[in-house]
């Protein structure tokens, strides 16, 4: 997929919404918010981002399986 066509992946910016998510669940947890359906949500959009094969060396994956794998 060359990156001059508009279904080039932005690798930096799937990432950083894919820390958006992360963020999210993390802050709801810590402060006891837990509205489970926009957890539940977010986590599904990890999981998500986490099945696909556009990630490099340069994204550390581990926040996000962590923030899929929180529980409380």
């Amino acid at each position: 997929m060359s990156e001059d066509t508009h279904e080039a992946i932005d690798v930096n910016q799937a990432y950083s919404a894919a820390m958006d998510s992360v963020n999210l669940i993390n802050e709801m947890y810590d402060n006891d918010q837990e509205d489970l359906a926009t957890i539940d949500r977010n986590k599904n959009h990890l999981i998500i981002m986490l099945g696909k094969e556009f990630w490099t060396v340069n994204q550390d994956l581990e926040p996000i399986r962590l923030a899929v794998d929180r529980k409380e």
